[in-house]
């Protein structure tokens, strides 16, 4: 079993780096979607989901390329994180060239961007309910290059292509992870 640091500790740290609810509400849509995809793939639930609860924890302070995920890597393996979750959190960013050749890692890359752009579909349903959210509806958001700009498409398709998972069925394992986390994530909305 590896070691690390346990939940409570990381959620200080996010904290302490991350002060909008936005970005801390992805940070725990990412790691709920994690777990599901460590019992998917036969990880450990808690380790795959500290490596997403952490995966941007270090982005609103160190936004660009040249300093995110590099120093909130530093801050981890500080902290003791272990190599297995601070590989996975280097490889979702594409630019560092740290290859993502664990299951861990290539569900990272498979969830972050999705979750993010599952989030911006489920805000603007008339309910603003993720229970409401088809993959349908995703796939055709996805084609429309405004709605939601800042989500690197070209990530989300490499990524399935990596993992080698069927992108409607990817999109709906990701909505279903969401889905039982609808009220810490703020995706209830009115049904």
């Amino acid at each position: 079993m590896v070691n690390y640091p346990d939940r409570s500790e990381a959620i200080k740290l996010l904290h302490e780096y991350t002060k909008t609810d936005s970005l801390r509400r992805h940070a725990l849509g990412v790691e709920q979607a994690m777990r599901k995809m460590a019992n998917k793939y036969d990880g450990d639930p808690d380790e795959w989901g500290l490596t997403g609860l952490m995966h941007d924890f270090d982005y609103e302070m160190y936004p660009t390329t040249e300093d995110h995920p590099y120093r909130g890597n530093e801050i981890l393996v500080e902290k003791g994180y272990p190599e297995s979750i601070t590989n996975a959190i280097m490889g979702h960013a594409t630019y560092t060239g740290v290859p993502r050749d664990t299951k861990m890692a290539k569900s990272l890359f498979s969830v972050d961007e999705l979750t993010g752009f599952i989030f911006a579909v489920t805000y603007v349903r008339p309910s603003k309910s993720i229970l409401e959210v088809k993959p349908k509806s995703v796939k055709k958001k996805l084609k429309q290059k405004s709605f939601a700009a800042s989500v690197i498409r070209e990530d989300i398709f490499q990524s399935i292509e990596e993992l080698g998972v069927d992108l409607t069925e990817h999109i709906q394992f990701v909505i279903d992870a969401l889905s039982e986390k609808v009220e810490e994530l703020g995706l209830k909305g009115t049904l």
